[in-house]
């Protein structure tokens, strides 16, 4: 059993025992390794947002939240391939970090044999490999978003153009390429349309804001090829 065979056991294992607790040293021995390999396993699925976590005591050990967790999912090997394909494409936007870890966690709760085959057709499928370094400010856009924060932005009007200092209140997004942060510029007093390739860098201040109505209308245009994401998709 490989290291990413022994990640998808481990949440199935804990899982299946749910609240009760399993110790490191049980699971070193279940799965025949150490109990530091165990451990480090334990604290990547942590790290990648698995709802791990230790109990104290000399019954105690891990624990995984089956309420925060999936089941096994009727997904189908080329649904679970396909779904990997769309997320690389998110690559520098806001929701790339959330998508790898949204994926990892689809995977984990897959049964043994649909995982393998999506393995398989996986190893058979090749992505143009994005060979910038990933930039943590696109999270950082999301981020403030999302906790409704003040952004100071430090922002170029053009490819070429002089660097500016500017204070957003987040709106949203606008996904296509380019994508582009929807804000209330302070500097303008008005709604602007940021392109996040433009954004050499970018800060969530302790200020919050509530969020203003969006007119996209005052995008100068470009929110007319734009639809909702829950248009889209239903998330009820």
């Amino acid at each position: 059993m490989n290291r990413t065979e022994r990640l998808y056991a481990l949440v199935e294992e804990l899982r299946a025992v749910s609240p009760r607790p399993r110790s490191a040293r049980w699971l070193a021995e279940r799965f025949g390794v150490s109990t530091r390999t165990i451990e480090r396993d334990l604290g990547a699925l942590q790290q990648s947002g698995v709802p791990v976590y230790a109990e104290p005591g000399r019954s105690g050990g891990y624990v995984v939240d089956k309420d925060h967790t999936l089941p096994p999912l009727t997904i189908t090997p080329a649904e679970a391939a396909a779904l990997a394909v769309a997320l690389h494409g998110l690559a520098g936007t806001p929701f790339a970090a959330d998508a790898h870890s949204a994926l990892y966690k689809v995977f984990a709760v897959m049964p043994q044999r649909e995982r393998q085959a999506a393995r398989e057709l996986a190893a058979r499928v090749r992505l143009a490999a994005n060979p910038a370094r990933p930039s943590a400010l696109p999270h950082t856009l999301r981020e403030a978003l999302s906790t409704h924060r003040l952004l100071r932005l430090r922002y170029a009007d053009d490819a070429d153009g002089e660097v500016t200092d500017r204070t957003v209140e987040p709106l949203g997004f606008l996904g296509g390429d380019p994508w582009y942060l929807v804000g209330w510029c302070r500097l303008h007093r008005a709604v602007r349309g940021f392109r996040l390739d433009r954004i050499r860098e970018a800060c969530a201040l302790e200020e919050t804001v509530e969020p203003r109505p969006v007119d996209l209308s005052e995008l100068d245009g470009l929110g007319r090829d734009f639809v909702a994401l829950d248009d889209l998709y239903s998330f009820t």
